[in-house]
């Protein structure tokens, strides 16, 4: 009789489990109502709290985009905020569905880490920051200096890359936020502050006196940052994908938040696909119909994104370059929703 319990009970939490497996990260979603979604501790541009409490930025809005499309409300979002140091263990070990956090797409971390980069949210390179009185031109003239960093990071990597491989001497002092390591350069304690250039604006905003602080020219690496989730499931891997392919679609076609509505009667079968009034729809990853509709009317598409975020519209004043879309100059492309 006890064993014939016993072999019930695992059968049950077999069954349990197989059920679990087979909703994945959605199902996840789905029932819990919201969207957990890994950001940095504030970054300006790309994910920080406003004076309200409400987040914002470019890796904000993709959150937002993947609420949208798989709960149908943008605002159903859980922010939980991560280091460098923390932000893959929360990943891998379910703590967040996805992480969107100025994080680099590498070889390392695809090969070692099982996590999958769903996209380029934007194109990045590491560059520097100086104190403009000491009238530097290169990094090459950093040679001897103290450079503030985050620790666990690439951006640590390339920094000691660089220097050795230009057969230049450094002193690195280490953080475990960026926001620590900008402060510090800000005080005096380094020559020089390096992260990506993207971030590097940001951060150069909250300083004293930012227009006494310059970047130097150089750029010393590529950081194409993007999305991350967990490997091993690949419906959310297609749903995260897809979300930042509908804001850039969206862009190319023309669809605004503002013109999504009439947009709909348009005659152009890619702007139909895309508004899910023909095509595809929601079939194949288990959203709704106007899942794509749902992230251009409440989110926007990527340029109106990008502009309100880190572009003109913003304190930043980053312009777009290799970001542009790719008909435009740029590197950004997505494939057709068809």
């Amino acid at each position: 009789m006890m064993k014939k319990t016993l072999t019930a009970a695992l059968l049950m939490s077999t069954a349990v489990a197989g059920q679990a497996a087979a909703e994945g990260t959605l199902g996840s979603v789905k029932q819990r109502g919201w969207l957990q979604c890994g950001v940095t501790n504030g970054v300006p541009g790309f994910s920080v709290p406003d004076a309200q409490g409400n987040w914002q930025g470019l890796d904000v809005d993709v959150c937002r985009a993947i609420a949208a499309a798989t709960l149908g409300d943008a605002r159903k979002v859980k922010y939980i905020p991560l280091t460098a140091k923390e932000r893959f263990t929360a990943l891998q070990s379910g703590e967040v569905d996805v992480l969107s956090r100025v994080t680099t797409w590498t070889l390392a971390r695809d090969a070692q880490l099982g996590i999958n980069f769903a996209g380029v949210t934007y194109y990045d390179g590491q560059g520097f920051l100086v104190k403009k009185d000491l009238g530097l031109k290169s990094v090459k003239e950093l040679d001897g200096a103290t450079v503030c960093v985050q620790s666990g990071t690439t951006t640590e990597l390339n920094l000691a890359d660089y220097f050795r491989s230009n057969g230049l001497s450094f002193t690195p002092v280490v953080f475990d936020t960026n926001e620590q390591a900008a402060g510090s350069f800000n005080s005096g304690r380094c020559d020089a502050f390096t992260t990506d250039l993207s971030q590097a604006y940001g951060l150069r905003t909250r300083m004293s006196d930012p227009e006494a602080v310059v970047a130097l020219p150089d750029v010393i690496s590529k950081e194409p940052l993007g999305p991350a989730v967990r490997q091993g499931d690949d419906q959310w891997f297609n749903i995260v994908k897809w979300s930042l392919f509908a804001m850039l679609n969206a862009e190319e076609l023309g669809v605004t938040s503002a013109n999504a509505d009439e947009m709909k009667a348009s005659d152009n079968p890619n702007i139909k696909r895309l508004l899910g009034v023909d095509g595809p729809k929601g079939k194949g990853l288990d959203l709704a119909d106007d899942w794509s509709y749902q992230i251009v009317k409440q989110v926007g598409n990527y340029g109106e994104a990008f502009a309100r975020n880190v572009g003109m519209d913003s304190p930043l004043q980053v312009e777009r370059g290799i970001n542009a879309l790719w008909n435009q100059g740029g590197f950004q492309y997505a494939p057709p929703m068809r």
